[in-house]
């Protein structure tokens, strides 16, 4: 309905797992990753849990697009079977052939013989059970006794369990301790923060073909704050925020049909979520004249206030006491305390209040209560030069990362494709992550990094760093700032290229051949020692604990395995842009 007039291609929050809307958090990521892990030649039994709506589905669905090479999948969409109709479906999945009105038996050996001969021709068979915390514990037993199908050197089948919370505290029972004991990896993926879940929000706006700002900043944080970073539940809040949008006739949405929007979605008004006052003003007498006077000149007393706090600030040592709300929160903070009344109505209340209650009301000192928002601090010159040139400096995204890409190659360009994607035929690759400029200054190499200006997210080209001051590359050239300066507006977000040299984007025990014999023999470069034989081409116990010293010593998680973070510590920087400047 709403597509055309916000000049969408479809539907961007349509709640269908479809992989080309995934929106790939650093948690989502490393999801993938333990997945991947799983299909490979070592992969075993992968456990992967999440709350309801955090994208696990997509994320499968993202695994099965990867058109995995020798890989072979059955997946299980509904778990709620018998032992025999488990692994009946597991052969329907797969074509294995079994005679009519099977035992359990003899589809057990039918899958057996089908995965020795898959595996004579080089093929792994993946098992997926999505929803599993709904499997019966005589089904999950099963599922360990398919795990004892293998090989002396491998397992046959390569199990993954995805499901909810409960999953996990399904396998934490004592009967199930042995099937628990043969989960080689977990991972629990979390709702997005604020800022991912701004990132979520653009990013499928720009994958339907809109405007990543047909929301506003403080849309998005409206949306996470009713969301809780649940992708799910940003698609309906969104969806339905676009509609009212529409309705409205307005090309943006804003927090107040956010508020809306989750309030009609998600089936609970918003005033409900929110503190109630149940201030009642008695019956009272009708007032004589005498008080309306007195009432007539308290509330001259209020107006004067307020208008002295809105035309003359306090002074900027003032500080703010703790039972004021911020400015940005006192529309729903104080929606439901009654504002000041009227002249015409006023003096029968502050005649007949008690003298606590009148002090409360009428008395100039809780202007916050009153729905009056206080000013808007302004930053000192100083901050505000710099914030200036900050605005100079920076520029929309998708016209900053092409600029990022030709300082790696001059010939390097777009086109009609993003802009990640492209570089892959250039054999560069995006590094995405959150960090310190230590962490810049270790990975040596220009960056695009987030900042958060007067409320509103800003990109700029990092392209020059040293131990106190940093230059920003923008239209007109060069800009330099002190690290002190950025500090307050950098959100430590940063997106960075590196080169990679091999053609694996992460190496582990699955890995075999050729990105082995490199690796080793970079860590070894690296290390200053030998890593065992450098021709041998297997993934060993020395070479994982090489891994692990270079990780530590670069400040990256030691955990053993060479991903993008690694990989690009480890290239070769000859000729590749650097943060540093050279003497």
């Amino acid at each position: 309905m709403y597509t055309s007039f916000f000049n969408l291609r479809e539907v961007p929050f349509s709640i269908a797992p479809d992989p080309a809307y995934l929106y790939m958090s650093p948690r989502h990521q490393e999801a993938l990753g333990h997945l991947l892990y799983g299909t490979g030649q070592y992969g075993g039994f992968v456990q992967l849990t999440g709350e309801v709506g955090t994208g696990k589905t997509t994320i499968i669905r993202t695994l099965l697009a990867q058109k995995l090479q020798n890989v072979d999948v059955a997946m299980i969409h509904n778990p709620r079977q018998s032992e025999q109709e488990f692994v009946q479906s597991i052969c329907d999945e797969l074509g294995v052939r079994y005679g009519e009105q099977p035992s359990l038996k003899t589809l057990v050996d039918a899958l057996n013989a089908y995965l020795l001969e898959q595996h004579a021709n080089g093929r792994r068979t993946v098992l997926i059970i999505d929803e599993a915390q709904q499997l019966a514990p005589e089904v999950l037993e099963q599922v360990r006794l398919l795990t004892n199908l293998e090989t002396t050197k491998e397992k046959l089948l390569r199990i993954m369990l995805i499901g909810q919370p409960e999953l996990a505290e399904l396998l934490a029972r004592q009967d199930l301790r042995q099937l628990a004991q043969r989960i080689t990896a977990r991972y629990h993926l979390t709702p997005l923060d604020a800022v991912e879940t701004g990132e979520y929000i653009a990013h499928r706006l720009q994958i339907a073909g809109g405007a990543r700002d047909l929301f506003t900043p403080a849309a998005m944080k409206a949306v996470h704050k009713h969301a809780g970073g649940v992708p799910r539940l940003v698609n309906i809040i969104c969806d339905r925020a676009l509609l009212g949008a529409y309705a409205q006739g307005l090309r943006q949405v804003t927090p107040e049909i956010v508020h809306k929007a989750a309030e009609e979605a998600l089936g609970k008004p918003i005033a409900a979520q929110r503190p109630q006052f149940n201030f009642r003003l008695p019956r009272i007498p009708l007032p004589t004249l005498r008080s309306v006077e007195i009432g007539l000149a308290a509330v001259g007393l209020v107006v004067a206030a307020l208008l002295l706090r809105q035309h003359w600030p306090w002074p900027a040592t003032t500080s703010t006491p703790q039972s004021e709300t911020p400015a940005t929160e006192a529309s729903s903070t104080t929606v439901d305390v009654p504002a000041v009344p009227e002249p015409a109505t006023a003096p029968p209340a502050a005649a007949s209040l008690p003298p606590a209650t009148s002090a409360t009301v009428l008395s100039p000192a809780p202007a916050a209560p009153v729905a009056v928002p206080p000013p808007v601090a302004t930053p000192p010159p100083a901050m505000r030069s710099v914030i200036d040139r900050v605005n100079a400096a920076s520029a929309p995204l998708n016209s900053l990362m092409p600029r990022l890409g030709r300082l790696w190659d001059k010939d390097f360009r777009a086109g009609n494709e993003k802009v990640c994607r492209a570089l892959h035929r250039f054999r560069l690759e995006c590094l995405k992550g959150n960090g310190e400029w230590s962490d810049l200054m270790a990975m040596n190499a220009p960056a695009v990094l987030t900042l958060s200006v007067d409320g509103e997210l800003r990109y700029v080209l990092l392209r020059e760093l040293g131990d106190e001051r940093a230059v920003l590359l923008g239209e007109q050239g060069g800009s330099s700032f002190t690290l002190r300066e950025l500090d307050p507006l950098w959100t430590g977000e940063y997106l960075l290229l590196w080169k990679r040299e091999t053609d694996e984007m992460s190496i582990g025990p699955e890995i075999r051949g050729e990105p082995i014999q490199w690796l080793r023999q970079r860590l070894a470069e690296r290390l200053k020692r030998s890593v065992g034989d450098p021709l041998d081409s297997r993934w060993d116990a020395e070479l994982r604990e090489a891994v692990q010293r270079f990780q530590t010593i670069h400040g990256i998680r030691p955990d053993g395995i060479a991903g993008a973070r690694t990989l690009q510590a480890l290239s070769d920087r000859q000729g590749s842009p650097q943060l540093r400047k050279r003497p």
